[in-house]
Formats: C-alpha cells, structure tokens, sequence
C-alpha cells in the first residue's frame, strides 16, 4: 500500500502495488486509482501535489447533501479544479426508508455493505460504471474515505485478482487512519474516538466481510448486474496485461 502525501490529506492511498496474478507486472498498477475522504479537505497544495500525481478525474461516493465546503474547509480558487473531470455518483440513496432504517445503525461499517448492493444495486453499479468509464489518475472518495470507498475499492480490487486478505488490510488501514478524527464531514455526528487496541478489536468481526467480498467480487457484480465491458474496463485500470 502507498500512502499518497496530499497536503492536508489523510487516508490516502494509491491502489497500486497490490499483489494479483492476473498482473503482467504480478501487481496492480499504480498512478491509475486513489482512495481517500472527502476532497475538501485538500489544501491548495494539496491539490497541486494530486496534480503531481496526475488526478485527471474524481468520483465521488456521497450523497448530493454531504457535497461541498464545510467549516474548517480551506478556501480554494476556482482554477485549482480546471481540466479535473469530477462525477457524483452516489453509492446509496440514504432518503430511501428501508435502506435507512436498515443500514443507518451500521453505516460505519461493512456490515451494511450487502445490503446496500441488495437494496439499491443501480447506484453501487452506476459508481463502478463511473470509475470505469473515468480517466485514469482518478481519485475515488466519500466522507471518510473507509466504507463506501472501502466498498468499492474491495469489488475492484477483487475484481483484479487481489489477495483477500490484502485487501483487509487496506480496509484496515483506512479504519486506523480515521480512529482518531472526531468528525468526518459537515454536520455529522462525531465519532467516538479508539485507540489501535479498539479497533483491531472492533475489526474482528468486520474484516471477514471485507474479505468475502473481495473474493466473491464477481459473483456480487453478476447481482449488481455490472456489464462485461464495465469489468473489463475496472481491470485494464488496475492490471497491466
């Protein structure tokens, strides 16, 4: 895993260097998809030093509602943005009853991911059919950058070969880096904060999830419905061939 250093940044990584056999290189491609938080929290040096890494595109996982600048926000000129493609493609409708009154309580968790594709399978598929048709350099985020981008960097991840458990690891990282951070969007209740020995703790149970999707990534995109040419297109951003 490669922490991306984005000033002002955190819970960045390049999803490259991942181990997978379908790889010509034996791992996955880097410079091709980010993982992180909400992008608010870039400074403006932030943002050159994304462009430093070549960000071409941005999909965002939130809800229209969490979008946009929030107190503690950096102010950032409007030519910081030129010529990066960014997308809404939001992974739940959370004014959707039933998914709320199901998923509110666990929506910090993977244990919400399932049902999140089993009630609302057009909007995890719509996500994957952004990032795939987006161009390469392109920053994958929501609020806290760990569950709904954790839910979707494990299905293409999975979908590229990658060891299970690595990607539990990745997961895991992403839960450790955000421990500490009292809240993670505008508006949102704030987190309790754990120590490493907590969350390791709290994980026992969540990693397995993370791992089972990873390995049954392609049966869940046959439920999502994912098209061949969308598969194909998540692997060529992350393998080479």
């Amino acid at each position: 895993m490669t922490t991306l250093e984005w000033d002002g940044y955190l819970n960045a990584r390049d999803l490259g260097g991942f181990p997978t056999a379908l790889s010509s290189t034996g791992e996955t491609r880097f410079g091709r998809i980010a993982r992180g938080p909400r992008r608010e929290r870039l400074t403006e040096t932030g943002w050159q030093d994304a462009r430093a890494w070549g960000l071409a595109s941005i999909v965002d996982l939130r809800c229209a509602h969490e979008v946009g600048q929030g107190e503690g926000d950096h102010v950032i000129a409007d030519d910081a943005f030129e010529g990066i493609a960014i997308v809404n493609s939001p992974t739940e409708d959370q004014n959707d009853p039933e998914f709320w009154e199901t998923c509110a309580p666990i929506l910090d968790s993977p244990e919400y991911w399932a049902h999140n594709w089993q009630m609302q399978p057009q909007l995890v598929r719509g996500a994957l059919d952004s990032i795939a048709s987006s161009a390469p350099g392109t920053l994958v985020h929501c609020s806290a950058g760990r569950d709904r981008t954790g839910m979707i960097s494990a299905l293409m991840l999975g979908n590229a070969g990658v060891d299970p458990h690595a990607v539990g690891e990745d997961y895991a990282t992403s839960v450790h880096a955000m421990a500490h951070i009292a809240t993670h969007a505008p508006g949102a209740e704030p987190d309790e904060a754990r120590s490493p020995a907590e969350v390791d703790e709290w994980m026992i149970d969540k990693l397995p999830i993370v791992h089972d999707t990873a390995a049954r990534a392609h049966e869940i995109f046959d439920l999502l419905e994912v098209s061949i040419a969308t598969r194909a297109a998540l692997r060529r951003l992350l393998i080479a061939e």
